[in-house]
């Protein structure tokens, strides 16, 4: 079964989901079908990377009915077979709304964590990470050595026609001596492959070559997702790969899509070559969370 017709079984339809704790909600959708279409094979993965959740909106109950309502954090490898679709997701969780667990709040939210981990490390057949994201976690900031690329570029010279994934406008020219690149791109618009509602985002591209990447083909490259109907892991793997298959194999590529919540929950895939020592890589993966407004420690 494709992947459209996976996700399906609870899309396009009117869905209201469950009062209760509902496991069954949950779809997962394999990777191995779009990566095909790119020459990423899942067992010789070009990249190492992690695939990160929030949901903003997590409420379940205590058994005397008081509301316990955090922030949920999930994480998993991209180096498994599947991803999780992100509305299953969301109607899986709000199946905890009004399901009552535990003696108290502690007791709710240990039993929910331990709940999820369950659910989604087997639908998904690998590790998750769940964890909850107190309202006293400090926030910090990252990406500060990240420059815009609007900046590199003649913004009144500039004119883009291509709409859908356009790997052809990339430029690259040749320099002496290895140099480290750090940009970022806050105008990254794709829409979900199934629903087909936009997705917006802030695109982070690190790489250490002796290529450079012109500014300008980047813009135009990163801008001709517009039209592209894609999930978010899908869209950074891309990303990663048109420009890895630009550069030398021995150089150094990170790429990280943090996209804005819809629906309550965004996701931000990071993607880097395994050679990659770039500080925000261990930054990112040791950080509570991780989101396009607002870093917490």
């Amino acid at each position: 079964m494709k992947t459209d017709e996976i996700a399906a079984t609870l899309l396009g339809k009117k869905i209201s989901g469950s009062e209760t704790y509902k496991p069954d909600l949950l779809v997962a959708v394999p990777r191995e079908e779009n990566r095909r279409q790119y020459a990423i094979q899942n067992d010789e993965l070009p990249f190492a990377g992690w695939d990160v959740w929030h949901a903003y909106e997590f409420s379940a109950l205590t058994e005397n009915g008081v509301p316990v309502t955090e922030v949920l954090k999930l994480k998993y490898n991209c180096n498994n077979q599947f991803l999780i679709e992100s509305k299953s997701l969301k109607l899986y969780l709000n199946s905890f709304n009004m399901t009552k667990l535990g003696t108290d709040i502690e007791d709710c939210k240990r039993i929910c964590r331990e709940t999820i981990t369950r659910d989604l490390s087997q639908k998904l057949q690998t590790d998750v990470e769940v964890e909850f994201i107190p309202d006293t976690t400090p926030r910090t900031e990252i990406f500060l050595n990240f420059k815009n690329l609007m900046d590199f570029v003649d913004e009144k010279n500039l004119k883009i026609d291509s709409f859908k994934e356009a790997p052809e406008v990339l430029q690259t020219t040749e320099a002496e001596e290895k140099k480290e690149h750090y940009l970022k791109f806050n105008s990254l618009r794709s829409n979900c492959r199934v629903t087909h509602q936009p997705d917006f985002g802030d695109a982070f591209i690190y790489y250490k070559s002796t290529k450079h990447i012109d500014e300008t083909s980047l813009v135009e490259y990163l801008t001709s997702f517009r039209s592209e109907f894609h999930f978010h892991e899908e869209c950074c793997e891309m990303i990663y790969k048109r420009l890895s298959d630009l550069l030398n194999k021995e150089d150094e590529l990170f790429v990280c899509a943090l996209y804005t919540r819809r629906g309550g929950i965004d996701i931000c895939p990071v993607r880097w070559s395994k050679n990659c020592h770039i500080e925000d890589t261990d930054k990112l993966l040791n950080l509570k969370s991780f989101a396009r407004h607002g870093i917490k420690q």
